[in-house]
């Protein structure tokens, strides 16, 4: 028998597509709409082979992620529920289906990078195949929102945006942060600004959740315009996609477009200060090594860069996830 750490580490390879394709097939939407339910009757609704939905469903039981009753019944583990669950803001499908289909590029080219370095062993630009089409900029954008909606509504919270007018949302994607804060405090405006291709992807999330008259979308690229000013400047998994000349530069041009008096959000994964962990964040932390030019950095990291840039009063604070906030403000005179 193997420790359970490296018998996590060995299998985890296996569980991570079992949970994609569970979700992808439905397998998770009808446990929770009628479990307990045995496999044979849930292959039967989503009409797919009863011994393979039985054989998934074992390993996910054996991962903890659904659970099997004495009869052979199958229900939703009630920790798993909210991340499988599609109409839940916790939901993390997109996210997993980014990983799962990136996986095999992912390790090849880490392989390459090995023998090669990455400068010498890639040839193109990782952000063109995020929108290279519309289908891979929409399961990109499925996966921004996955990683950031649920979180920013409790770094929205954090953040306390009573008072401010306007929020710049940097990099923003389909707007997971401008759409949590605006649903918070009614009285802030928003902008997003990001790539001119992102803005139908915007327009259908403002729409959905009825924000057409207070966010706002303003094309551009922040690594060569300057930022759209306003009074609270945020950017949500932006500088870990860079290096820190390129996140300096932005900083900088953040101190330009913030109005005095108001303050930077800086929201992303932090590695402890030993940088031991935590593990999503290592994880993650070479993924930014194939699909960016970026890394994960610590608190202090963070601070030293927001400082060179002019900020003061400088705050880190945890959430209850793996996204935190860094709160920088500019002097009101």
């Amino acid at each position: 028998m193997l420790p359970p750490k490296i018998e996590a580490a060995v299998y985890g390879l296996v569980v991570t597509p079992v949970l994609h394709l569970a979700d992808k097939n439905g397998l998770f939407s009808h446990l929770l709409d009628g479990g307990p339910i045995s496999s044979a009757a849930l292959a039967e609704r989503v009409q797919a082979d009863a011994d393979t939905v039985d054989r998934l469903l074992l390993v996910l039981a054996a991962a903890e992620l659904v659970r099997r009753d004495d009869h052979g019944n199958y229900v939703v583990d009630a920790l798993a529920a909210p991340f499988v669950n599609q109409t839940n803001p916790c939901y993390i499908g997109g996210f997993v289906k980014h990983l799962v289909d990136g996986a095999p590029g992912l390790l090849s080219r880490i392989e390459d990078y090995l023998a090669q370095g990455k400068d010498t062993a890639e040839l193109s630009e990782p952000y063109e195949r995020f929108y290279e089409n519309h289908e891979s900029t929409c399961a990109f954008m499925s996966a921004m929102w996955s990683l950031s909606y649920d979180i920013s509504r409790e770094l929205a919270a954090l953040a306390d945006l009573r008072g401010h007018r306007l929020l710049v949302d940097v990099g923003g994607a389909n707007g997971p942060f401008s759409i949590a804060a605006l649903q918070q405090f009614p009285e802030l405006r928003a902008v997003l600004f990001d790539l001119p291709q992102i803005q139908p992807y915007l327009e259908q999330s403002r729409e959905k959740y009825g924000l057409t008259d207070r966010l706002a979308f303003v094309p551009g690229d922040f690594l060569c315009n300057e930022l759209p000013i306003g009074d609270v400047i945020a950017m949500g998994y932006v500088m870990s996609n860079w290096p820190d000349e390129q996140c300096k530069e932005l900083l900088w041009k953040a101190f330009r477009a913030c109005e005095p008096g108001g303050k930077i959000l800086i929201m992303d994964r932090l590695f402890d200060d030993n940088k031991n962990g935590p593990l999503s964040t290592a994880v993650m932390h070479l993924i930014m090594q194939v699909e960016t030019h970026g890394i994960h950095r610590t608190s202090p990291e963070f601070s030293s860069l927001m400082t060179a840039a002019g900020f003061r009063d400088l705050e880190v604070v945890r959430s209850s996830r793996d996204k935190h906030l860094l709160i920088g403000h500019k002097p009101a005179n």
